[in-house]
């Protein structure tokens, strides 16, 4: 590798660790604290974003994976997704938690309550219908978005409820798979970070070995599986490829804009919206 690809190299993992992406050119969001009892001595703390025009509207919580990158999620997903007509929350799992990424760590175990935290915020909020308000995630936030409306404890012990789950390139291993509400799965079939066989498995109803589940549990995972694309396939930032932590990470555009219109749809069916053409 020459001198100038290891430079690259090492600015794309401190873009994706960090990923202080800048808003130029749009109204910066507003950035927030909600409390969290569990996080630490300080509230967690997100980018909100509000569409134009009159509310309440329904809302998106936005899930960062294990390279803490919620800033980037925000500036990619977030003011697309207030252009459409949702309000937004990026939130940040690691800030306050005095994590900088959990890529080779474990994950606290306070942070499976972080999108229930963000969904009871948006419910005070008079912008915000608290009745449709969906959570999408991204790769580790994408698991975390499957296993908070997956039946169980955690979806039971919250007064408040999401209406529908957006995986990007999530960890489907482990997940049971029955699901309170409709879920989609948006993967890359070359992802060798969060395999696109183990997500298959979990929405056609088979265990992580391929064993047919006992059927008519859960609502019906929908999943979109982009030939070519790898993990990370949203991220510009990726244009040339780089390898973190001996994964491939690469941006492909047309994975990307197939996922803007899948998530564009699903959301408009699960929690309504007004919605705008990209």
């Amino acid at each position: 590798m020459t001198n100038f690809a290891r430079i690259a190299a090492v600015i794309a993992v401190l873009l994706f660790l960090c990923a202080d992406v800048a808003l130029a050119g749009d109204v910066p969001p507003r950035l927030v604290e909600f409390e969290s009892p569990l996080a630490g001595p300080q509230a967690l703390q997100g980018y909100l974003r509000l569409p134009d025009g009159p509310g309440p509207s329904p809302a998106v919580v936005l899930m960062h994976g294990c390279g803490g990158a919620w800033r980037g999620i925000d500036a990619r997903w977030g003011k697309r997704l207030a252009e459409w007509g949702y309000v937004t929350l990026a939130i940040d799992r690691f800030g306050t938690r005095g994590i900088t990424n959990a890529c080779t760590g474990a994950m606290p175990p306070s942070t499976l309550l972080d999108a229930y935290r963000a969904l009871n915020f948006l419910a005070e909020q008079s912008s915000v219908d608290p009745s449709r308000v969906a959570v999408v995630g991204f790769s580790q936030g994408g698991m975390l978005a499957l296993l908070s409306v997956e039946r169980g404890e955690l979806e039971r012990s919250s007064e408040q409820k999401f209406r529908a789950a957006v995986g990007f390139y999530p960890l489907c291993a482990g997940i049971k798979g029955n699901m309170t509400v409709p879920t989609l799965i948006l993967i890359g079939e070359l992802d060798d970070w969060a395999p696109a066989s183990e997500c298959r498995n979990l929405a056609e109803g088979r265990d992580d070995w391929g064993i047919s589940r006992e059927k008519g549990k859960g609502v019906p995972i929908e999943i979109a599986v982009y030939p070519g694309a790898h993990h990370d396939f949203d991220v510009p930032t990726f244009t040339t490829p780089v390898k973190i932590l001996g994964h491939h990470l690469e941006f492909n555009e047309t994975a990307r804009d197939r996922s803007v219109d899948a998530l564009r749809k699903f959301l408009h069916a699960t929690i309504g919206g007004k919605e705008k053409q990209p």
